[in-house]
């Protein structure tokens, strides 16, 4: 009899523990499954490393020299402004301006985008005028309103005249002259095809359904249900595209947007969308930063694009989704690395 009572003991331990194995994960009810496999079809998750083009492929040499020049503020005329002056890696890659302060305090025209996940972007500036990183970092160096460098020849010549990065361009580049300024813009984007933020969204999107509170994924179905990913879904939740901002009603800004670029007249107040990742830190919004807070913006893009009005509680849940899609950043890209020393025939600042 006791042997009985122990064998049906273990086979009652048995039926208990294949029970716990095969449970569901917590979140994972019929609705939270259907909610994951529409988002999957409308997002991806972000890739926890960027393909290089064949003519930049990522190595850790240029990854280095590429930080050790976005922070170097010897690009620019006055020898104050770096990339991260209007890219903050501390604030999520940007300046928190309405629009960036650049050189002789001069303001610039629209909002300093983030640069983080910047890769995955369909081109580079609110106008797409750039086609990849590599040209993007050409622009702000020699922009009279930005780093205000007088040519690129100049900017060769500060970075010349650095021997240790003279030598680091020589480990990574190879060759007699190195120092060019395709291979300067070239390191800078290797260094920004590193800044990957993935999110609890990303967890999500992989599979697991805990990811999120009750109240993201309410706005997260909001976010799908309303159309808001018409325009902001794939891998960077926007950035991929293009889109008229005031489809339904139009937006109070004299910026023409990608016409300047294209002389389109279909192209007014075209801009390029833009990704929702990191969203809720990277204020304040849209291409002139007239809006500082989330919601509004919720607001504004449901009644110019989506022609719709948001309840409050519609408000709350797709903020709070936005708020799930911020990452971290990594570590060793915000940690400031020590410059190389200038030599005597480092051209001056010039204020």
């Amino acid at each position: 009899m006791k042997r009985i009572a122990l064998l049906s003991f273990g086979s009652v331990t048995a039926v208990l523990l294949m029970v716990f194995l095969l449970a569901p994960a917590k979140g994972s009810n019929k609705r939270d499954q259907k909610l994951f496999e529409k988002a999957k079809v409308v997002f991806k998750p972000l890739p926890k490393e960027i393909p290089s083009p064949k003519d930049n492929p990522t190595t850790p040499e240029k990854v280095e020299l590429g930080k050790m020049l976005y922070y170097d503020p010897r690009l620019s005329r006055s020898g104050f402004i770096s990339c991260n002056s209007c890219h903050n890696l501390a604030t999520f890659g940007v300046d928190n301006q309405e629009t960036s302060i650049g050189h002789r305090w001069q303001l610039g025209p629209r909002n300093a985008p983030t640069v983080l996940n910047a890769a995955f972007h369909i081109a580079q500036f609110w106008d797409g005028r750039a086609a990849d990183l590599e040209e993007q970092a050409k622009g702000p160096i020699i922009n009279p309103v930005e780093m205000a460098m007088p040519d690129s020849t100049h900017a060769v010549e500060v970075i010349k005249s650095i021997p240790q990065y003279v030598e680091m361009f020589k480990k990574v580049f190879g060759g007699n002259d190195p120092v060019t300024y395709d291979n300067i813009a070239k390191a800078i984007a290797a260094f920004e095809r590193t800044l990957i933020t993935r999110s609890r969204f990303d967890r999500f999107l992989e599979g697991d359904l805990s990811a999120l509170s009750e109240e993201e994924k309410e706005g997260l179905k909001l976010f799908m249900d309303k159309g808001c990913s018409a325009c902001h879904n794939g891998v960077g939740v926007g950035g991929h595209m293009y889109a008229k901002f005031g489809i339904i009603k139009p937006y109070p800004s004299k910026d023409l947007g990608r016409y300047e670029v294209t002389k389109k007249n279909s192209d007014k107040h075209v801009f390029k969308v833009a990704s929702l990742r990191n969203v809720a830190v990277t204020y304040p919004y849209f291409h002139d930063g007239k809006v500082w807070k989330l919601e509004e913006a919720v607001r504004i893009m449901a009644e110019l694009q989506l022609g719709t009005k948001l309840s409050n509680d519609e408000v709350r849940k797709i903020v709070a989704f936005l708020n799930a899609l911020t990452g971290e950043i990594p570590k060793e890209a915000r940690e400031l690395p020590v410059l190389p020393p200038s030599s005597e025939n480092t051209p001056k600042p010039q204020r």
